[in-house]
């Protein structure tokens, strides 16, 4: 089955290449009866919006996201809510260099091969631009999930790294710093080094962080579907993510088990939060946190060695408007697809519960 859509009872389907028409999705699956505030929704994508700071890509998308069916007088009607955002600034020209060759780390060379014919126009379907359908449908499911918040940062870029830990972040600052970062020193200085990384025409990587709160205990699958595995899917679905760890992650495996025990109290809650509000793949109450770890954009500035589709020697070179580090306006993405599978599971839960009743 071809992987354009997402999730089982909250159903995401996507369409559009980064230089078609337009963009959009439909989600099937959505609760009737749900009083949206569309202002919101069109909010979430504006902070993943291109063009919107001097760090960001330079192209211009208003990225305004246009309801079809699913939604009568600002409500849900249980129907599915098909939706389009219109591409308005895409300069196609800016790719005809690439017609016939591979740029290195791209999907260039696996989508040649694997369909024998591509869009090279921007990328086309493999374009992060792509990810905007993915912030409506979490945006969305955000606000059926009146009571469980979403709060994703900019954790690293390159080696500069937030010290503190998730107990002393305050969530507010997020969105005061064009970097994310909630912490104000470290985001002026990640947003100097990205300009510095840009002049040289390079691109960097970091890592973004999500903590959720609000999930009641019992969701996810005990064996394959477990939730952090949900989760993982969904992150590692985004673009240009290599890598995703929950809790105490990576971290963990240098502890011993006596130290690494979430110890239970009285009220259920735990001492320590190394398992990440999931245990045996299923929430256990207490915050998830989770990272996300994106790779340096792989479009330079700079011209590249390649090869073109008959196997010949090529030089790629640098152009085009393309963002010198992808982790700022990853932030909305990530708490998208967060939602996407919490509201997912959520559902699944419920019908189970009404099944047995």
């Amino acid at each position: 089955m071809p992987g354009n859509t997402f999730g089982s009872f909250f159903k995401l389907t996507t369409f559009g290449e980064s230089h078609g028409v337009a963009i959009g999705g439909i989600i099937d699956g959505c609760p009737a009866g749900i009083q949206l505030n569309l202002e919101a929704i069109q909010q979430e994508l504006d902070r993943r919006r291109p063009g919107q700071s001097a760090i960001v890509t330079q192209r211009k998308e208003a990225d305004e996201v246009i309801f079809l069916s699913g939604i009568f007088e600002g409500v849900t009607t249980g129907t599915p809510i098909a939706f389009e955002i219109k591409n308005q600034d895409a300069k196609s020209k800016d790719y005809s260099h690439i017609k016939d060759v591979y740029r290195p780390s791209h999907a260039d060379f696996t989508y040649q091969k694997k369909y024998g014919h591509r869009d090279y126009r921007g990328g086309g379907r493999s374009s992060a631009r792509e990810t905007a359908s993915r912030v409506v449908a979490g945006a969305l499911a955000k606000q059926v999930l009146k009571n469980i918040s979403f709060h994703a940062f900019t954790y690293s870029v390159g080696e500069l790294s937030l010290k503190k830990t998730v107990e002393e972040i305050d969530f507010s600052l997020t969105e005061k710093s064009i970097t994310r970062c909630p912490d104000p020193k470290l985001a002026s200085k990640m947003e100097a080094y990205i300009k510095n990384v840009r002049k040289q025409g390079d691109t960097v990587g970091g890592v973004v962080a999500c903590v959720i709160k609000n999930v009641p205990v019992g969701l996810g699958e005990p064996v394959f579907d477990k939730l952090h595995a949900e989760l993982g899917k969904a992150m590692l679905s985004i673009n240009a993510v290599k890598g995703f760890e929950i809790g105490s992650g990576f971290e963990g495996t240098k502890m011993l088990g006596s130290e690494h025990n979430d110890k239970i109290k009285k009220d259920e809650t735990t001492n320590s939060n190394f398992s990440g509000g999931v245990q045996g793949g299923i929430s256990n109450g207490m915050p998830i946190y989770f990272k996300v770890a994106f790779k340096p954009v792989a479009t330079l500035m700079q011209d590249q060695k390649s090869i073109d589709i008959h196997q010949q020697e090529a030089n790629v070179k640098g152009k085009g408007r393309h963002d010198p580090c992808v982790v700022p306006r990853a932030v909305p993405i990530v708490e998208a697809m967060a939602a996407l599978v919490i509201l997912d599971q959520l559902l699944l839960h419920q019908a189970r519960k009404e099944f047995n009743l």
